[in-house]
């Protein structure tokens, strides 16, 4: 089995050369339940969602932050569904990832999603720029994470990522621990980029 130390580095095998928090990024499950989140470390990733471009700047999107150990913690790990219960309680933050579907005047926010995408990109990069590692979910249970947190109508539980330091690939199953090491893949540059010219 591949030790946590080798599991840190899988790097791609991009067509060129890409800028390293981008080359080494990617999503563990197995993370160290003992590695914890300093304070500045988690506002330094909010920070960086909250900086993310923004449709017209709507800034539509909003986040409920719980680090291990909390009350705000076990709401969201509560309100994951199905494998992700099974390992993301090691990860030493839970980040929900929150849609403005509507302002409080009703007017829709058709770019609410891309929004928050770009939002979760940009702490994604800073996450790792801080040694840190983050997993994107999006099992979830939606409507109990509103009503957990007492959301208003308007605003949408959309994604929950985890953030922590990676762990043993051995705490997890034995698939899911065969994943956590395997090869990093994606689809050709040819196939995704349909003109270019």
């Amino acid at each position: 089995m591949t030790d946590a130390a080798t599991t840190l580095s899988r790097s791609t095998d991009s067509s060129q050369p890409l800028v390293p928090l981008l080359e080494e990024r990617w999503s563990p499950r197995s993370y160290d339940e003992a590695a914890t989140i300093s304070d500045d470390q988690l506002d330094a990733v909010l920070e960086a969602a909250r900086w993310a471009a923004s449709a017209q700047n709507s800034q539509p999107r909003r986040f409920i932050a719980g680090r291990r150990g909390t009350a705000t913690f076990r709401k969201i790990n509560e309100h994951l569904l199905g494998f992700n219960q099974t390992w993301a309680h090691r990860s030493s933050a839970l980040v929900v990832g929150v849609l403005e579907n509507v302002t409080e005047d009703g007017d829709a926010r058709p770019f609410a999603q891309y929004d928050l995408g770009q939002s979760l990109a940009a702490l994604t990069v800073q996450a790792h720029a801080e040694g840190l590692h983050v997993h994107q979910m999006a099992g979830i249970d939606a409507k109990g994470l509103a009503a957990a947190f007492d959301l208003p109508e308007r605003f949408q539980p959309f994604t929950v990522t985890a953030i922590g330091t990676v762990g043993h690939p051995s705490q997890l199953e034995e698939k899911a621990a065969q994943r956590e090491v395997a090869p990093r893949t994606r689809l050709p540059l040819d196939e995704i980029v349909l003109v270019k010219e």
